[in-house]
């Protein structure tokens, strides 16, 4: 069947230029006991962000003999700079090179200039943060002060320091101090990370936290408070203010407005209130990390409540409006050229052994069906199917918006990959194109035409804490010690979420959990562990505590440890497995009938890629065969087809992204249902 798929590729896509690249040659090194990635990175002559690039995952720490990947050709391209801190003064305006542990605060203090300041001098480059190997730039001005002078400064300091000591008057001096009053449950590491400080740099503020951390002590913290510490309250008898402030001159929504949180009102509600993610609601709100508060103020889209429109769901073949000649264009990485100029492999032996590529016409044969499902409608929509030639860095993007007019289109869906998606959105954004990501998880960088139509990590996890908070349940977690990501989200993002603790081997503990466990509602056991192990352990203690309270368990993300003949599908079932998903199972007459012509079609029946291609490509079919633009029914209409749900919603600062989410639930009948 793909053999045919491919070879009607070859008369369809014609002719494609063929394109290669020089393979790098990368030095291997095996981590030794003691080693550190600035270590590393000296001994090579490269810098850590050269290290970080290779190996992505050692940013979250070495593992004694692992092996990472070095750049054989950096000892001659550049200097040695990992170890060096300190810029030369002579510079004007002085560079540095971020390393390991540092923060704008602790740079500001090295060069003797403001965060502020280095925020407006770096504007475009720390839009994402201050990450390691970046070379920011350091302002010029009467008040800075060499290197040097900093650490001179420094060595002199070595007295016990009184609570309020010089340092801080002269950060007073400077405008740089914020406070900080101690509140019940926080840390010196998160009180540090709110202010974009190291916990040293915390102590060093305040000694007198060093053997203590009490709580309704006043701190001096840095400048770099969060905006939310900074928002005026509202002197005003209507919630809304009339102050507007610019955030993003680019975006669709230039302006923010102060809100005053209502009785009774939750993140969801808030962020469904002004059109936007509950993510995003977040980002513009750091305070919200610990729960919403009555009489809070908030930062929102400057948008009357009351304008939000209500999406319908599934009304857009109703509506159906086929007077407008419409242009779509499919960017799929088969990677024909690749195939041809294969003298070892046949097709065949392709197939059997690239994944990617039987992913891709899995997708492409669902957006066939999709084509033709579109053709029977009488759909008015010419479509384009092109090769992207992409892989994870590279692909032919550009050459196919120059060579194709992709401007024109009305709606381009691919390429795979995010990094190529993100660059054809970004062509194309100057003729506001929509460009749907039609597989990637990850979160789209900022341009308004992105339309994300996987939900992302982040959106999963908030569906489900938000189904549980809906019900009014008890939320208590069992985290494996090797599960910190978990933890901290957990901690900062669902604050109200009760850890149950390990013992001194990080095994779990039965009475443990059982102290939190309310008789008078559903708790709701959040497990984050892929140990075989503790996952019995766990559903053990609530098997054994179902005789007097109501339980269920629940995962945040896929688990295949849950799929191991260890754990029985009867034990998941017992406990009405709770968990977020992309799709749905769907017994309905119209899936069916999809599944029957498929399989007459492929000789096989659809996987999830091909039901996905369907999906993606029938909703963007439909919306571009409205009386409204593309974009408008994105605003005001949800569908669902054959799995997925598209629900759209718009970021408060770029684009969109999909909230189409499922909570499904294991049943005692041995199936899965959506949870009501």
């Amino acid at each position: 069947m793909k053999n045919r798929i491919i070879f009607s590729l070859l008369f369809v896509l014609g002719t494609v230029v063929s394109s290669s690249a020089k393979q790098d040659k990368y030095l291997k090194h095996t981590v030794a006991k003691g080693e550190t990635i600035t270590l590393i990175a000296q001994k090579y002559k490269v810098t850590p962000f050269d290290i970080y690039k290779l190996n992505p995952d050692s940013q979250n720490g070495l593992q004694l003999n692992s092996v990472l990947l070095i750049p054989p050709s950096a000892a001659e391209a550049k200097p040695a700079v990992a170890a060096q801190t300190q810029p030369k003064p002579s510079q004007n305006p002085t560079s540095h090179l971020v390393v390991a542990k540092e923060t704008l605060y602790s740079i500001s203090r090295q060069y003797g200039v403001s965060v502020d300041a280095l925020k407006e001098a770096n504007a475009e480059l720390l839009k994402d943060g201050l990450k390691i190997g970046q070379t920011i730039k350091i302002p010029s001005g009467s008040g800075a002060v060499t290197p040097s002078a900093v650490v001179q400064k420094e060595v002199v300091k070595e007295t016990p320091k009184p609570l309020v000591n010089t340092e801080v008057k002269e950060e007073a001096q400077r405008g740089n101090v914020a406070y900080h009053i101690i509140e019940p449950k926080e840390t010196k590491y998160g009180v540090s990370k709110k202010y974009g400080m190291t916990i040293q740099e915390l102590e060093r503020l305040n000694p007198g936290i060093v053997n203590d951390f009490p709580i309704g002590m006043k701190l001096v913290v840095s400048g770099n408070a969060p905006a939310a510490t900074t928002v005026k309250p509202v002197v005003s008898a209507n919630p809304i203010t009339e102050k507007p402030k610019d955030v993003n001159p680019s975006s669709g929504k230039k302006y923010l407005q102060e809100y005053v949180v209502k009785p009774k009102e939750t993140i969801q509600s808030i962020a469904n209130d002004f059109g936007i993610s509950e993510s995003e609601l977040i980002q513009l709100n750091p305070e919200l990390k610990k729960g919403v508060k009555l009489g809070m103020i908030l930062r929102v889209p400057m948008i009357e409540k009351a304008n939000v429109p209500k999406k319908e769901q599934g009304n857009l073949l109703k509506k159906i409006n086929t007077n407008a000649r419409k242009q779509l264009a499919l960017l799929l990485p088969f990677n024909i050229s690749k195939i041809e100029s294969d003298t070892v492999n046949s097709t065949q032996a392709r197939l059997k052994k690239d994944k990617f590529l039987n992913m891709t016409l899995d997708f492409y044969s669902g957006a066939l069906m999709a084509i033709d499902s579109a053709r029977v409608l009488g759909l008015n929509v010419d479509i384009t199917i092109l090769d992207s030639q992409e892989t994870k860095n590279t692909s032919n993007v550009a050459t196919l918006v120059q060579q194709n007019n992709l401007a024109v289109k009305d709606a381009v869906i691919g390429p795979f990959y995010q990094a190529n998606v993100e660059r054809l959105a970004e062509l194309l954004e100057p003729n506001k194109t929509p460009v749907i990501s039609p597989l990637s998880k990850e979160l789209g960088k900022k341009y308004t035409n992105l339309y994300q139509s996987m939900p992302s990590v982040d959106q999963m996890r908030s569906a489900i804490f938000q189904f549980m908070k809906t019900k009014g349940g008890n939320i208590v977690a069992v985290v494996d010690a090797k599960k910190g990501s978990v933890k901290q989200y957990l901690q900062e993002m669902q604050s109200e979420t009760k850890i149950v603790g390990l013992s001194a081997k990080g095994t779990f503990v039965a009475d443990s959990l059982r102290i939190h466990l309310q008789k008078d509602k559903m708790n709701y056991v959040v497990l984050a562990s892929e140990s075989t192990g503790m996952i019995l352990a766990a559903t053990n203690a609530m098997l054994a505590a179902q005789k007097d309270y109501a339980l269920q368990l629940v995962i945040m993300e896929p688990n295949e440890t849950l799929d191991f003949e260890e754990i029985s599908l009867t034990r998941l079932t017992k406990l009405k497995l709770l968990y977020p998903s992309l799709s749905r199972p769907n017994d309905t007459e119209e899936a069916n009938q999809f599944d029957v012509k498929y399989k007459k079609l492929n000789k096989i029946i659809p996987n999830q890629y091909a039901i996905r291609g369907f999906d993606v490509t029938f909703d963007t079919l439909l919306r571009l065969s409205q009386e409204k633009t593309f974009e408008e029914t994105i605003q005001t209409d949800a569908s669902e087809q054959i799995e997925n749900k598209f629900d759209y919603v718009q970021n408060a600062t770029y684009g969109y992204s999909n909230n189409g989410i499922y909570i499904l639930n294991y049943d005692i009948d041995l199936t899965i249902k959506e949870a009501q």
